[in-house]
């Protein structure tokens, strides 16, 4: 009786974890054609899909070539269009979080290309994430689905099942003699991981900033900068002088440089070289007036002709740090030997 009650038991967990998995919404496609998969449940009209996915309905049948006539079928696979209207990818977006599965060597930078060009920042925030790098398999946010009525998600992508519930507990009753604490709790809500999509952090003004950025910022001449200190983890300056034994253990390169746009908190400078690792914070200079910036690699820099010569691409906002205007300019690089 008893090993026929714990099987019955173990099949019960083993659906409840399987609806959770399903429950997931996975974003499919890269930009601009960006979508979900919504399998038909019983019961389930267009009408009813169009206002869980704030959609209208027409769009829908349109997008699945599905006539109003024909109406949806149990089971169906249809295709969900994210856009503006029905999807957000905002510093403070809340809803149902849209998860991305990591592919082979997908690095943080190629995955915000592959989704509306969603800010690096945003993806850490979401994601509880202290750097760059992506294991593969694993799930990332990259966004939230504005529907009331889609169900609800797993946790993130790093603890993507969490333990279940426990048992209900009878209530502790109150004894008439004094004695200690008891060592278990009254049954209150269990301690679970919060994913960042049920508690967002404080919005701040923009929607492509971290609260707080890390003020780093080019000083006027190449003598040192200021040391930035943010609140969790070292700043660049700091990160680039441990890499290279405060400055002792550097390979020096010089040549042109470019740009490329980039939705990075101001102050926070990255950049696309051909040898340096990811993770490698580069020292660049600008030799005509002495100014320098610290920039994180997120990759190798496109093998493209527009990008024939160059030695490094850095994001938008470092070019008026370092006090230039130039598609291409001239740069001095100091990196981990």
């Amino acid at each position: 009786m008893v090993k026929t009650f714990m099987t019955i038991a173990g099949l019960v967990l083993c659906v409840a974890g399987g609806v959770q998995a399903q429950d997931r919404v996975q974003v499919q496609g890269t930009t601009p054609d960006l979508y979900v998969l919504h399998t038909v449940k019983k019961g389930e009209t267009l009408y009813s899909l169009g206002r869980s996915y704030s959609l209208s309905p027409k769009e829908i049948a349109s997008g699945n070539n599905i006539s109003f006539e024909q109406g949806l079928q149990l089971g169906q696979s249809i295709k969900i269009p994210l856009s503006n209207t029905n999807f957000s990818q905002k510093s403070d977006a809340g809803g149902t979080p849209v998860y991305h599965r990591v592919e082979e060597k997908e690095t943080l930078y190629r995955l915000s290309v592959n989704h509306n060009k969603v800010p690096l920042d945003n993806i850490r925030r979401w994601n509880n994430m202290s750097g760059d790098g992506l294991q593969k398999d694993s799930y990332v946010i990259v966004g939230y689905l504005k529907g009331s009525g889609i169900p609800a998600s797993a946790p993130i992508a790093s603890n993507p099942s969490p333990a279940p519930a426990p048992a209900t507990q009878p209530p502790v009753t109150t004894s008439p003699v004094a004695t200690p604490a008891p060592s278990t709790p009254a049954p209150t809500a269990p301690v679970v991981t919060t994913p960042p999509a049920n508690n967002p952090a404080t919005p701040v003004n923009k929607p492509d900033q971290q609260a707080p950025p890390e003020p780093v910022k080019a000083p006027e001449t190449n003598t040192g900068g200021p040391k930035a200190t943010p609140a969790a983890g070292a700043s660049f300056e700091q990160l680039y002088n441990q890499q290279t034994t405060n400055g002792k253990n550097v390979t020096a390169e010089k040549g042109p440089g470019g740009w490329f746009k980039s939705n990075a908190s101001p102050g926070k400078y990255y950049a696309l070289h051909n040898s340096a690792p990811r993770g490698t914070i580069i020292k660049v200079t600008n030799p005509l007036n002495g100014k320098f910036i610290y920039a994180k690699v997120l990759e190798s820099i496109p093998q493209i002709k527009q990008n024939e010569g160059l030695i490094i691409k850095l994001s938008d906002s470092a070019l008026e740090a370092l006090g230039t205007n130039e598609a291409k300019f001239y740069c001095q690089l100091n990196y981990e030997d």
